[in-house]
């Protein structure tokens, strides 16, 4: 990938116009092992992502990538752990000063442009490094509704009706294109809409999951708080996707 000294310094681009520091941090996200994957429904958003522990002695407790940014916002975070909590706690700062300053929630999608645009800028400054991580944020916009928002490492940001980040990325957008393609995918209730993201990331990853080897993030109406499931909830759910089976 590397040439004539192009991926030296993240403000130079090479002979083709690429910038080789911003595709070494993206080929990071993907080098973690780890696939997440979120799905909007009718009147509901939800993500879902393998939980990740380098160590049998860590405390499953503790290991997490999905957060809560507002009552009504989550994001679930693929990439470097460290990195990972940098840009959740800059993600809720800049949420909860707009909140501050105009006396409203911020609204998921002019966060996550905002998130944006303060990641892209790190692509300007040879003094500064990428994060190594992407943002899915998701949210129930009082004028749009259910919203999904990417948020890549080059700042790159997108609304979905469906996305993946991380290991196998693109296995899982081809199986999300196809999902997305039924005469019922804008229909989907709140309980298609988790089961559609835990069946998804089960094929892409060829395991059938336990309840507590997997994380599920869901924001539904017509409160729009944000929530992760239970344990007993996502054993709901695989029990019922493996009895559709």
């Amino acid at each position: 990938m590397a040439g004539n000294g192009a991926d030296r310094h993240i403000t130079i681009f090479s002979g083709d116009g690429r910038l080789y520091q911003i595709e070494y941090c993206r080929l990071a996200v993907k080098g973690q092992g780890q696939l997440s994957m979120g799905v909007k429904g009718k009147d509901s958003v939800a993500f879902v992502t393998k939980k990740k522990t380098t160590d049998k002695l860590v405390d499953q407790s503790s290991v997490t990538s999905i957060y809560k940014i507002t009552p009504k916002v989550g994001c679930i975070v693929t990439g470097l752990a460290p990195d990972a909590r940098a840009q959740v706690q800059r993600t809720r700062y800049e949420a909860h000063e707009f909140r501050f300053e105009y006396g409203y929630d911020m609204p998921v999608g002019v966060l996550a442009q905002r998130m944006a645009d303060i990641v892209q800028v790190n692509t300007q400054h040879a003094s500064s490094r990428l994060l190594a991580c992407s943002l899915i944020l998701m949210g129930i916009d009082d004028e749009k509704g259910p919203q999904l928002w990417k948020v890549d490492p080059a700042g790159t940001v997108y609304g979905y009706k469906a996305c993946a980040s991380g290991h196998k990325e693109q296995e899982a957008v081809n199986h999300l294109e196809k999902q997305m393609k039924k005469d019922d995918a804008e229909d989907r209730d709140t309980t298609a809409t988790v089961q559609v993201a835990i069946s998804s990331l089960q094929s892409v990853l060829g395991v059938d999951f336990k309840s507590s080897e997997i994380e599920v993030g869901l924001v539904e109406g017509p409160t729009g708080l944000f929530r992760t499931l239970t344990e007993d909830e996502i054993e709901n759910h695989l029990t019922a996707i493996t009895e559709e089976d």
